[in-house]
């Protein structure tokens, strides 16, 4: 990671300009005091006459001396803009020759890594040393001292940084800085002296710096930087006062370089010192709110081991409790009273709430295309209103949910004149809103995907989102168009409409082999009951058309169709859900709920008649700052309502069966029923009911969305097509799935990349009744989910250590996508 350089070059500017050639006494012999007639500047080339008589404190008519002359050869060097100045007189005419110092043509700077190349350039420019500027060799001097310091403090201490300056006519130069950075000094030992209390690992865990390792080649934390050590060595300090060790200290520090500048070789003496207890805890001041709520806020308690931690906790808790009621700048001041014969500390709360604050006005900056109407409604803070602080957070997260915006920040400024008054400043970046996509991806299920879509989440900077969108796969082509406003009403109802048509080839799909072409029409409609829970409903009307031919789709699909006595199903479809958010982070979340409730209804007057019921819940849980928990688990169930589909057929000819030696073992009833019946045999007639859930709304389960390590949609029941020894899934009305899975952020250390271990368990049945915890399907393995600049890349390898003869299996298991 590179940094600014440091504003510590700045002194040099101060130091470089305050520079002035020596000037003796020896001015007061040479000049004589004399009236000055007339003043000429000899040897300039770019600086002009008149700028030279603005510095010179000397004008025409003056008497001048020694002492003067000196005081403007220091006045002139003092500019920056001469080598040389020399003074001499000629009969009553003050003659000044100057040298000026050559102007910058070209600065280059070449083999910087570690410090930008921009940030390098800045701090030069802020001391003069940048193109079209005057050359000061001595500030190109001291420059290369600071770097040299600069890379040192980087544990670079091979550093190389030579300067080049190439004359050029009309009094010219080109400034090379050449840097050769050399490899990081690595730290080869960390020693602790003095710790008896704690291992020297859990003292050092939470360290950025760290031994050579073999993580080190990608985390570069063995690369040793004298600000990583002081804030390691501040952790330590941290890590001793939050367990009550008071009087503890960090005596020396010793750090050792390797003769060839490439190991060190770090020693810490510590004094630990006596653990300390709290003998009381007072609050004082004027708590604005019953001191009861108050002392609810403080964490720490009489008794207990002396913790910094919980002391700034209690700190914060307090005046975030008042700032909310309007106490914007309120503060607590922890006094200690520290007792080392006793071993306790008794602390002393003082609350200072100082005014209780109103908002203004509230100000929105930098959003060109977005109205402040779609800004100001997601704002929980009002204007008129007491401050809040957490109102005010609640509005950020609220501002960066809707995606228009790069960058959100939320400043209050004091009014001035009104101390009990402030205005709260929005400032936004706006990002593109607005896209036109093609997209191309790849998965072992899918196989190549297309994708076309245009889409304006923000159109003409309403909030309103609009998308037109085509995708095309080895079993689906798709075309759909969505409308949403998010605030058809000023309380946050949405309403939106959606349509779309598809051509679906399930012998693609890991699923039986049928074809459906279908379109629907359907009107959404979100109503937020809470900051983080919503209720939406849908309606809409579908038609589907389906294809299974005997032979090649299993025969309960053929039958289902044959005793609806129709292949194309209207439906009018009816949807109502809950969902609860609570996540920190909607891509990488660490904290949070998860939560999804649906109930789906095909309503009376539809082809086939029927309801789904859906859960979903993903709970996540921060352990620490290695480990992140996630359990999930999903749930589904279906099934028809109302009078089944019977229907009595005949079939026109019989079908031989073969065995596998080619004998003729039976007859089976032809694949195509008739009416009326050819025949009066009753080996040639079916009575055929069309129950439950229709198997074109089965649940699936397995693959990289649901059981990892099982192919994607192979678990649960399965049927053969009429005269086939092959079966295929089908699916079920019940689905149950569950994980867990152990998150390692800290193991890439990267906000794009996420490593997991996890455990999948689930399976799908035929009905509620077939359910049986036997049948369950688990698997483990490891995990890769990285938001490539391509898109997200998803890597799985896993492991069934439950399963049946006949499953699917496939350990290795990946999606990728992206948009160009």
């Amino acid at each position: 990671m590179t940094r600014p350089l440091p504003r510590r070059l700045l002194a040099l500017a101060l130091a470089s300009a305050m520079v002035a050639a020596p000037v003796t006494s020896a001015f007061a012999d040479t000049f004589a005091p004399f009236t000055v007639s007339d003043i000429r500047v000899d040897g300039l080339q770019r600086i002009s006459a008149g700028t030279v008589f603005t510095y010179m404190p000397i004008e025409r008519g003056d008497t001048v001396d020694g002492t003067k002359v000196a005081d403007a050869i220091r006045a002139l060097y003092k500019t920056g803009f001469f080598e040389d100045v020399r003074v001499v007189r000629q009969g009553d005419i003050l003659v000044i020759e100057v040298t000026e110092r050559p102007s910058i043509n070209k600065l280059t700077l070449t083999g910087n890594k570690d410090i930008k190349t921009e940030d390098l350039t800045k701090g030069l420019t802020e001391i003069g040393l940048a193109e079209g500027g005057t050359f000061d060799r001595l500030a190109l001097d001291r420059v290369t001292q600071e770097l040299t310091r600069q890379y040192n403090n980087r544990g670079k201490y091979n550093v190389e940084i030579n300067p080049m300056v190439s004359r050029l006519d009309r009094n010219r130069v080109d400034v090379t800085i050449a840097i050769k950075e050399g490899a990081a000094a690595r730290i080869r030992h960390i020693n602790l002296v003095g710790n008896e209390k704690f291992s020297e690992e859990d003292l050092r865990d939470t360290w950025e710096s760290r031994e050579t390792n073999w993580k080190s080649w990608y985390k570069r934390d063995d690369q040793y930087s004298r600000e990583k050590l002081s804030g390691d060595l501040e952790k330590l300090n941290s890590f001793y006062l939050d367990r009550g060790y008071v009087d503890f200290s960090v005596d020396s520090t010793q750090v050792e370089i390797s003769p060839n500048r490439r190991d060190m070789f770090i020693t810490a003496g510590l004094t630990e010192g006596d653990q300390y207890k709290v003998s009381k805890v007072e609050i004082t001041g004027d708590t604005v709110l019953p001191k009861e709520q108050i002392e609810k806020r403080v964490y720490v308690k009489e008794g207990q081991i002396f913790s910094r931690r919980l002391l700034e906790l209690s700190s914060d808790a307090v005046s975030a409790t008042l700032s909310n009621v309007g106490y914007a700048f309120a503060q607590v001041n922890a006094v200690p009273d520290i007792d080392k014969e006793k071993k306790t500390v008794g602390l002393n709360l003082q609350v200072v709430p100082g005014p209780r604050v109103n908002v203004r006005r509230i100000i929105f900056k930098g959003n060109t295309r977005t109205s402040d109407e779609v800004l100001r409604r997601e704002m929980r803070q009002f204007e008129g209103s007491w401050y809040s602080q957490a109102a005010l957070d609640r509005s950020k997260i609220r501002l960066q949910g809707l995606g228009f915006f790069e960058t959100v920040d939320v400043d209050t400024q004091p009014v001035p004149g009104t101390p009990d008054q402030v205005d709260v400043v929005v400032s936004v970046k706006e990002t593109t809103s607005g896209s036109f996509v093609f997209g191309l991806g790849y998965s072992q299920l899918s196989g190549l995907t297309t994708q076309i879509q245009l889409s304006q989440n923000n159109f003409l900077g309403t909030g309103n989102r609009v998308s037109v969108q085509a995708n095309r796969n080895s079993y689906l082509q798709r075309y759909d168009f969505s409308f949403v406003n998010p605030y058809f009403t000023d309380s946050g109802v949405s309403l939106g409409y959606n349509l779309w048509w598809r051509e679906f080839d399930n012998s693609n799909f890991n699923t039986a082999q049928y074809t459906s072409t279908s379109g629907a029409a359907q009107a959404v409609l979100g109503i937020p009951i809470s900051e983080t829970d919503t209720i939406t409903a849908l309606f809409g009307v579908d038609s589907n058309e389906i294809f299974a031919y005997p032979g090649s789709a299993p025969q309960s699909l053929v039958d289902y169709i044959d005793a609806v006595g129709n292949r194309t199903f209207h439906t009018l479809r009816g949807q109502i859900g809950w969902s609860r958010n609570t996540l920190d982070n909607f891509l990488t979340p660490n904290t949070g709920l998860m939560q999804r409730f649906s109930a789906e209804i095909a309503l009376p007057g539809s082809t086939a008649e029927y309801y789904k019921l859906n859960y979903d819940i993903s709970k996540f849980w921060r352990l620490n700052r290695h480990l992140v928990l996630n359990t999930r688990a999903e749930l589904g169930y279906g099934d028809s309502y109302g009078s089944d589909h019977v229907r009595n057929v005949c079939f026109n000819a019989p079908v031989p069966v073969y065995d596998s030696t080619g004998k003729l073992v039976r007859y089976d009833p032809g694949a195509a029923p008739t009416e009326p019946c050819l025949t009066t045999s009753p080996d040639f007639q079916k009575t055929l009911t069309a129950t439950g859930l229709p198997f074109f709304e089965n649940f699936y389960a397995g693959g990289v969305r649901s059981v990892r390590g099982f192919s994607d949609n192979t678990l649960g029941p399965r049927d053969k097509p009429l005269g086939s020894n092959f079966s295929q899934p089908i699916g079920g009305a019940v689905k149950t799935v569950g994980s867990v899975e152990m998150f390692f952020p800290t193991l890439i250390n990267s906000p794009q990349a996420r490593v997991s271990a996890f455990v999948d368990v689930g399976n799908v049945f035929a009905s509620r009744g077939d359910f049986d915890a036997g049948e369950l399907r688990a698997a483990g393995g490891i995990s890769l989910l990285w938001r490539s600049p391509m898109g997200p890349i998803s890597i799985s390898y896993a492991i069934p250590f439950r399963k049946k003869d006949g499953d699917e299996i496939e350990h290795l298991q990946f999606t990728f996508g992206g948009v160009f």
